[in-house]
């Protein structure tokens, strides 16, 4: 069920639980479920504690993994997106992670851009935040291009 959960939530999207990973929310989702069980069933306390080690030690191989294998990583969490491109908002992407267009011009206001043209470049992260790269009005700062190195430019 644990990988189970990541897979929907990868499938689902990101925006569906902002500020979970899809692993974060899957490990949260199986420990509230193992000390659900544990406190209405005849499960017993041990069984529960052994299952939650299970789960942390779990969490422990799978950041092991990520670290070592990109295509591990891949699996278990989402790239983030670009969302705008300098001033061009792509709509494609927005309308492939379930962001609308109101929401990413509430993101632009949150970050104080005044207009598009400040905007460098919007990403989906792969929390579910929306982060805003901009410049200050008549300010010309070039954005490093590590900065979106990993950010998928296609949904």
């Amino acid at each position: 069920m644990f990988f189970v959960i990541i897979l929907i939530t990868k499938i689902v999207g990101l925006r569906s639980f902002a500020k979970f990973s899809t692993f974060d929310f899957a490990f949260t989702v199986a420990v509230g479920s193992t000390v659900s069980t544990t406190l209405n069933s005849d499960t017993t306390v041990v069984h529960g504690a052994t299952t939650i080690l299970g789960l942390l030690v779990l969490t422990a191989v799978v950041a092991y993994l990520q670290r070592k294998s990109k295509t591990f990583n891949n699996i278990i969490s989402n790239d983030p997106l670009l969302l705008m491109d300098g001033p061009e908002i792509l709509d494609e992407n927005l309308k492939a992670s379930r962001v609308s267009r109101s929401q990413l011009i509430a993101k632009l206001r949150e970050a104080n851009v005044m207009k598009f043209d400040q905007v460098k470049a919007v990403v989906l992260e792969t929390t579910g935040d929306i982060s805003v790269l901009h410049v200050s009005e008549g300010s010309e700062v070039e954005l490093e291009s590590e900065l979106l190195d990993s950010v998928r430019r296609k949904p």
